[in-house]
């Protein structure tokens, strides 16, 4: 079995990056071939543009997704960007690593997202959802927080983490991923937050990495989170019965 970590956090001594490594020994450790696609450190663009397409379909003007579905279909794709497609493709498993900023993923996974995703290439007008490339593989999101845990949820302080991580377990779902529960290691607090004594923080983060260690050996039994797929829909995308899914 294989999996790909991709690893957005621009501070390699973080926790972010202590989960990462955390995670390639547990896996290594029982047979995985384990690759860490590490964002910042290999120095991704995560913009899409004009001057990543050397042989444009339209010079005049910049249409990302045709741009994409040409370069694809002429074997002329940014060379980052082959590189991470044939990352996702080898792999068996999928674990997204980052902090949570501003409510959301960092603008690098956006931007990775955004130009590796390729239109015409890992997605289609049809190929998408359960009928999505990657149907078959796995993903998880491994988040970290500042604040923690009893700070979220619906109207809490912290914002509902359903609704702010929806967005991107959906678009590993649109590419066909199953994806499973994530998983959240609240309170891993910054420089200046004390939300918990230097002990006690040492003591979570130490209990938090060794449950990580611990679940990423059970990701490949897991049940993963339920969606709509094309039988769920109407003709104009609307849901055929009340939903059920989260």
């Amino acid at each position: 079995m294989r999996a790909l970590i991709v690893h957005c956090h621009p501070e390699p001594t973080s926790f972010n990056s202590t989960l990462t490594e955390r995670a390639v020994q547990s896996l290594s450790s029982n047979d995985w071939v384990v690759e860490v696609s590490d964002l910042y450190q290999e120095g991704f663009d995560p913009v899409e543009k004009p001057d990543h397409y050397a042989s444009r379909k339209d010079p005049e003007i910049f249409s990302p997704l045709a741009e994409q579905r040409h370069a694809f279909q002429t074997d002329s794709l940014p060379g980052e960007v082959e590189r991470e497609i044939a990352r996702l493709e080898a792999a068996d498993l999928i674990i997204l690593q980052f902090p949570l900023w501003w409510h959301s993923q960092p603008a690098m996974l956006k931007g990775w997202f955004d130009r590796v995703f390729i239109n015409g290439g890992l997605y289609s007008s049809r190929r998408r959802y359960d009928a999505g490339h990657f149907k078959g593989k796995l993903a998880v999101c491994s988040v970290t927080t500042g604040a923690p845990k009893p700070a979220f949820g619906p109207g809490s302080r912290g914002g509902n983490l359903d609704v702010m991580l929806w967005p991107i377990e959906y678009s590993l779902y649109y590419a066909g991923f199953s994806v499973l529960p994530r998983f959240v290691s609240f309170g891993v607090q910054g420089n200046g937050y004390a939300y918990q004594s230097a002990d006690e923080l040492k003591q979570h983060l130490s209990d938090r990495l060794d449950a990580w260690g611990n679940r990423v050996l059970s990701l490949s039994s897991e049940t993963p989170l339920s969606f709509p797929g094309w039988d769920n829909w109407n003709e104009h995308g609307r849901p055929l019965h009340p939903p059920v899914w989260r």
